[in-house]
């Protein structure tokens, strides 16, 4: 039974709000004394009070501010025979749910106390909510111990603490929808929507209608209006991945929208207002596209006030062990499988690989090896065939020659691009050809190893 804690100096108005809210159903404590209504705040909890404006010794305000400071969920309800604007100014200002002057009806205070009793629910719903998300997507449940993940945790960690536009950057698999759900699980934003958007796998025809929405008879097949994903995620957060594959159009369309907050759909002539904070992600160099015209400068710099790059797996020592383990523990509470960890040259193999589709290339090899093993321990012909024995890959990605006056960037750049282009090549050829199966042996999608083919310009 919810409870209210009733403070007037007035006998008769405490008994006749007290037999008020009994009948409806309410557990009433009673005061006349401020200060005992103090101690009933401290030990009973109530959760609403109900308090005078002005009485003998202290003020209602003071009460108030008291309670709030205890509990900032629980409504405040002040009652006044002295009514001014400015006292009710002050008393919402220092957090008041409602203003109640004297004398009120029986059903004006039943039902102020059912709308503070309703607002006191639904913020303790959304505290739940928010600590659940926070227990899904909390940083805790980002495994890996490197000192290169912990300082990206730690720049997301203040991150999340402000409304700023953000960037995460990365390379295919590192992880980049994981953190931009993070930011938004522990932020301000977090009971509200988190809408992602593809924008690598729509067409710019129906990119623009699914960003926008569109109204109806807006082109042909469209028969009724539609809200767009922006318009969803209104209050909360719009995640933009691959955002480097976005047509130039569309760009505009979308820097406009974000610096005059509000979108018009699609046909439409309306203009909507929109409260959204927009993480993006890209495995590009987006920096590098202004120049030649494939990104818009202006563009880049809104929704770049932060940017987080994320380490390759390659880069994280030690992380491969632990992610090796959490993906065991996964895969096993899902299907029942009894294995209890993995061969020593198991462990050997996977700290030897490169990665190149980095923690999401792991967790398919980790998952294909629970499925196949026989025995309690995942063995090495668990193993895909490439990480059983040295790749040609690996044998192809010679360090890129140091007489060359390279800065350790432009060295690693360089390897990079080496080891990818033999490694592609290399599955490519165990495969037949086969692209959707090179992918899959890869642990990447088709449209990253197309995205990879054209950038080493292989056939």
């Amino acid at each position: 039974m919810q409870r209210i804690l009733i403070l007037d100096d007035e006998p008769d108005m405490l008994e006749n709000c007290q037999r008020i809210l009994s009948a409806a159903g309410y557990e009433c404590l009673t005061t006349t004394e401020p200060a005992a209504a103090l101690n009933l705040i401290e030990n009973e909890r109530p959760d609403l009070l109900l308090t005078d404006l002005r009485m003998p010794g202290m003020s209602g305000l003071e009460i108030l501010k008291h309670a709030r400071a205890i509990d900032p969920q629980r409504p405040v309800i002040m009652l006044t025979a002295f009514a001014t604007i400015e006292s009710a100014v002050e008393a919402m200002k220092a957090g008041a749910f409602h203003y109640l002057a004297k004398p009120f009806t029986m059903d004006q205070l039943k039902l102020t106390v059912e709308r503070a009793m309703e607002q006191r629910r639904l913020a303790i719903e959304n505290s739940n909510l928010r600590q659940q998300l926070r227990g899904v997507f909390g940083f805790e449940n980002i495994t890996g111990g490197s000192t290169a993940l912990q300082q990206v945790l730690e720049l997301v960690r203040k991150t999340a603490r402000s409304d700023a536009n953000v960037l995460v950057l990365g390379e295919s698999g590192t992880g980049k929808e994981l953190i931009a759900r993070a930011i938004h699980a522990n932020s301000e934003r977090a009971t509200q929507p988190f809408v992602p958007v593809d924008c690598a796998s729509l067409p710019e025809n129906l990119l623009e209608s699914e960003l926008f929405g569109h109204e109806r008879g807006a082109f042909t097949g469209a028969m009724n209006a539609k809200p767009g994903l922006m318009e969803l995620a209104d209050k909360g957060t719009l995640f933009l991945d691959e955002i480097g594959e976005l047509p130039a159009g569309l760009q505009s369309k979308l820097l406009r929208a974000l610096q005059e907050r509000e979108i018009r759909r699609v046909g439409g002539t309306r203009q909507l207002p929109l409260d959204i904070r927009v993480v993006s992600a890209t495995n590009r160099n987006l920096k590098t596209l202004i120049p030649e015209g494939g990104f818009r400068e202006d563009l880049y710099y809104r929704i770049n006030v932060i940017d987080i790059p994320l380490p390759p797996l390659r880069e994280r020592t030690g992380d491969v062990m632990l992610l090796a383990h959490f993906f065991l523990k996964k895969f096993t509470a899902r299907t029942q499988v009894k294995i209890i960890g993995f061969e020593p040259e198991v462990m050997l193999a996977l700290e030897a690989h490169l990665w190149p589709g980095n923690v999401r290339e792991l967790q398919n090899v980790i998952e294909r090896a629970c499925a196949l093993a026989d025995g309690d321990r995942i063995a090495l012909r668990d193993l895909p065939e490439h990480l059983r024995m040295p790749s040609q890959a690996s044998e192809a990605a010679s360090p890129p020659d140091l007489g060359a006056r390279l800065t350790l960037k432009e060295a690693k750049e360089r390897w990079v691009n080496q080891l990818e282009s033999a490694y592609v090549t290399d599955v490519l050829k165990r495969e037949g050809g086969n692209v959707s199966q090179a992918a899959r042996t890869a642990g990447i999608d088709r449209k990253t190893l197309h995205r990879l083919l054209h950038k080493h310009s292989i056939r």
